[in-house]
């Protein structure tokens, strides 16, 4: 009978998820040569070949059958490790918490350093990305929590709302004193937009009644890549209340607020399967709580 370990498929799932060995042996914290070994064992122990080895390391079709069901099996070790944690009052340990980038720079400080008072032996591991991303990461049991805008509409999670922020308009200096443009004639303008995948640049549209698959834009990476480019003078975008004074500290523009305010709410979500969800809700306020 083969010795499969459990170190050895955490490596494969790291090492497909990256398709590159020294990559993957970053993120393992782990030597090239060391991680080499581990899955050549793995093979050798299964009789078949997981990767196909060149310039970029793709799996075999024996690899790609071998992948969800090691998955599954990592995530259900996972959660015979929550429930253990889940016997205790508050969550100690690691807690791998997911943030969407328009929240992340902005929130965190002040969740990390109440987190560091209200759960002192709370191992923190964040991971900032998008909505969608989160989503699939949870559902794989990749991640425990995730701070997102909502609603998500996944009957497989549970949804917290946490607070709600306004948008606010962000134009050049010289326009201070132009009226506040309606949602309307922010379509005749040039509108400067998160690139697709962030939920934020698809309320902003829905604010402006422009469809998501409108063209005249142009796409940044960030908040802050925005706001600089308006003051430059190329256009103008949409941020969040709570980046504003991260994000307008160097930048020559105007913040003007609208006259019927577009908001979002932010909230957190979690499987509702998870045996950490009564911890996890105490998380949620704390996170609320920073919000203030």
């Amino acid at each position: 009978m083969m010795n499969l370990t459990l170190k050895q498929l955490r490596y494969f799932d790291v090492l497909a998820r990256h398709g590159h060995f020294g990559r993957a042996a970053e993120v393992a914290a782990i030597s090239q040569p060391a991680l080499s070994m581990q899955i050549k064992e793995l093979e050798e122990g299964l009789g078949a070949p997981l990767f196909e080895r060149g310039r970029q390391m793709r799996l075999t079709s024996f690899g790609e059958d071998f992948l969800p069901k090691a998955r599954e099996i990592l995530r259900q070790v996972d959660e015979l490790s929550d429930l253990a944690r889940a016997a205790r009052e508050s969550l100690v340990g690691r807690l791998r918490l997911g943030v969407i980038p328009t929240v992340a720079p902005y929130l965190l400080p002040r969740i990390v350093a109440r987190l560091g008072v209200s759960h002192p032996d709370l191992d923190l591991h964040i991971r900032e990305t998008v909505t969608p991303r989160l989503m699939a990461e949870m559902e794989e049991g990749r991640i425990d929590t995730a701070i997102v805008a909502l609603p998500v509409s996944e009957p497989a999670f549970t949804e917290v709302p946490l607070f709600t922020e306004s948008f606010v308009l962000v134009r050049p200096e010289a326009d201070r004193d132009l009226p506040v443009p309606s949602p309307e004639a922010l379509r005749e303008m040039r509108l400067l937009l998160l690139e697709e995948g962030h939920c934020f640049r698809d309320q902003a549209l829905s604010f402006c009644g422009m469809g998501r698959n409108t063209r005249e834009l142009l796409d940044g990476s960030s908040l802050s890549t925005l706001v600089q480019m308006v003051g430059s003078g190329i256009g103008v975008t949409l941020i969040p209340e709570m980046a504003v004074e991260v994000e307008t500290r160097s930048a020559r523009v105007n913040i003007a607020r609208f006259s019927v305010q577009p908001q979002r709410t932010i909230g957190m979500i979690w499987r509702r399967a998870s045996p950490l969800a009564r911890q996890l809700a105490q998380i949620a306020e704390v996170v609320r709580l920073s919000s203030l």
